[in-house]
């Protein structure tokens, strides 16, 4: 079963970069983030964007979830609502539905948008596949030049090497699930698309 405590991003940002022995500085010119921020990171003085995450995950070659999980993998992985990992940022509520399993390829996330907030100003790419199902409220997801407009029970499937971005035009809160799937052997698809 998950653990009820946060997970210790900072820590384990720093064991993974110092594992691949990177200074901060190295990382800084792999990922694009500034050194000051990765330090503030890793001392738990900010708390990451998923942006940011994500950048940081691409430039230590590991999946996301290695950023928020131990070690240990395991073969099954039971989350009882509300136990599984979180970040917030932005208006944005990302909740892990399951991270853990050896060579994962699938990521769950429940993401909870406020009104108003996407990332449209910043489109993502990635291999593999995208799929989004609207839960509650409404979702505006535009995949390439193509708006798409999800409302409670609505599904969306795409391959994800299309630039995509989600709004939420709506005056209430929109719950998505959001599942990845990579294509890439042993690797789990890292983009989280947001700032």
């Amino acid at each position: 079963m998950s653990d009820t405590s946060e997970p210790d991003v900072g820590s384990r940002l720093r064991a993974l970069r110092e594992r691949q022995g990177l200074s901060m500085r190295a990382l800084s010119e792999l990922c694009g983030l500034s050194i000051n921020a990765i330090s503030q990171i890793e001392r738990s003085e900010n708390s990451p964007t998923v942006s940011s995450l994500h950048r940081l995950a691409t430039a230590l070659q590991v999946p996301i979830s290695d950023l928020f999980e131990p070690e240990a993998k395991q073969t099954t992985v039971f989350v009882k609502q509300g136990w599984g990992l979180r970040s917030q940022n932005n208006g944005v509520l990302m909740e892990s539905l399951g991270l853990g399993l050896n060579n994962q390829r699938l990521e769950p996330f429940r993401l909870t948008v406020d009104p108003g907030v996407g990332n449209l100003n910043d489109p993502a790419t990635h291999a593999g596949e995208e799929f989004v199902h609207c839960l509650e409220g409404g979702i505006e997801y535009c995949v390439s030049d193509q708006v798409y407009r999800l409302e409670k029970a609505d599904s969306l499937l795409f391959e994800a090497t299309q630039p995509h971005a989600y709004h939420n035009p709506t005056q209430e809160q929109a719950v998505i699930l959001m599942i990845f799937l990579s294509t890439q052997d042993r690797q789990l698809v890292r983009q989280l698309h947001l700032k």
